[in-house]
């Protein structure tokens, strides 16, 4: 149970930390770039807030239809391999020792391990040593998409709160400067999440964010 718990929990962390972070990026680069086309304060923030409308509707339901594809694919692999459980046991359990095997485990132990595991739970053995993931891994597609519906505004409202309050002939700069910190927080997060290396997720976040709002500044300022 504590295991499902923490699979849950860092799921829901997760699909926060991303929609934070699509949030600031994207709203950036669209007020950004209204910003660059000498718009006035009122268009830009007319622009970040259908932007953000449009993110959090785009984030929600891709959060749930990505949780609920992995679902799908685990209920396929429960299904396939109680299947093949009851009309070849001896080849599934072949398949895990060998699978213990390639992996650098003695024969003898292999064996053991085997009967061990097979003897506890075939299916989830099986699933686990075929497709690389757990059945008992339930997250919630669901709680997903109300954690990305309600971050993807929270980042968002960081770029807008600053474009609003900043004097005019410092709007750009402020906004861009203070959103690539908040990047480098948030690609840091996500890299701690992901179990990926800290320093280059937060100057991947860091070079992508100055690409997009480049782009959407250099785009506006052919409007002007």
């Amino acid at each position: 149970m504590k295991k499902k718990s923490l699979m849950a929990q860092n799921n829901l962390v997760r699909a926060g930390v991303m929609g934070g972070n699509d949030g600031i990026l994207s709203v950036a680069g669209i007020i950004i770039g209204v910003a660059g086309a000498n718009q006035g304060l009122d268009s830009v923030m007319l622009a970040g807030f259908a932007g953000t409308l449009a993110g959090m509707v785009s984030m929600a339901m891709g959060e749930y239809v990505s949780v609920k594809s992995s679902r799908d694919a685990q209920d396929k692999a429960r299904k396939t391999e109680s299947v093949r459980l009851q009309n070849n046991y001896d080849k599934e359990f072949a398949f895990v020792k060998e699978k213990y095997q390639n992996d650098g485990i003695s024969p003898a132990l292999a064996l053991q391990a085997t009967k061990e595991m097979m003897a506890q739970d075939p299916l989830e053995t099986v699933v686990r040593e075929r497709y690389g993931f757990s059945l008992n891994s339930k997250v919630s597609a669901g709680g997903a998409a109300i954690v990305s519906f309600v971050a993807f505004p929270t980042g968002a409202a960081f770029p807008m709160t600053l474009m609003a309050l900043a004097s005019a002939q410092w709007r750009i700069m402020a906004t861009f400067l203070a959103v690539l910190v908040a990047l480098l927080l948030t690609g840091y997060l996500a890299a701690v999440i992901n179990g990926a290396n800290r320093v280059k997720g937060a100057v991947r976040n860091l070079v992508s964010g100055i690409l997009t709002m480049a782009v959407t500044l250099i785009i506006g300022s052919l409007f002007r």
